[in-house]
């Protein structure tokens, strides 16, 4: 069962309140001081893609996070929405690659597909992203030692 659970509008200014609830939760999980800023940039990345991709397609579904702090370890999962129904696009959401980080004001830049989720990756002990009809889920795990803040 998740330590924190949220859910906010698709809106860049609540990817910050995300990033923060993170960084407590993670500290309370015992994730070493030097990994926090590790913990709010993917966050942040995995956040801003959701919000990047509910804001064009899904505007009135919310984006999830659900944060769990466990003895030896701090997990964070992101949830969109946005899934392959073809609700929002003719011809389904197939045509776009949820991995991209496109803002919802502005045309693709120049960085390749995936790229924010390959920041992501790399800043983590474990990350896992799944595609589902529904949306996409990215799983992110950090080893916090059993010196946690976590009972």
């Amino acid at each position: 069962m998740p330590t924190v659970e949220l859910t906010f509008s698709p809106l860049a200014a609540h990817v910050r309140t995300a990033r923060l609830v993170a960084t407590a939760v993670a500290r309370r999980a015992g994730v070493e001081d030097a990994l926090l800023d590790e913990v709010r940039l993917a966050v942040g990345e995995a956040c801003s893609r959701a919000v990047a991709l509910h804001a064009r397609y899904a505007p009135d579904t919310p984006v999830e996070v659900c944060l769990t702090d466990e003895p030896d370890e701090f997990t964070v999962v992101v949830i969109d929405r946005v899934g392959d129904s073809g609700d929002e696009l003719a011809g389904g959401l197939s045509s776009i690659d949820p991995m991209d980080l496109v803002s919802p004001d502005s045309e693709p830049g120049p960085l390749p597909s995936g790229f924010g989720l390959a920041v992501v990756t790399s800043l983590v002990d474990d990350a896992e992203v799944e595609r589902t009809t529904t949306g996409t889920t990215v799983t992110l795990r950090w080893k916090a030692p059993a010196t946690g803040l976590a009972s």
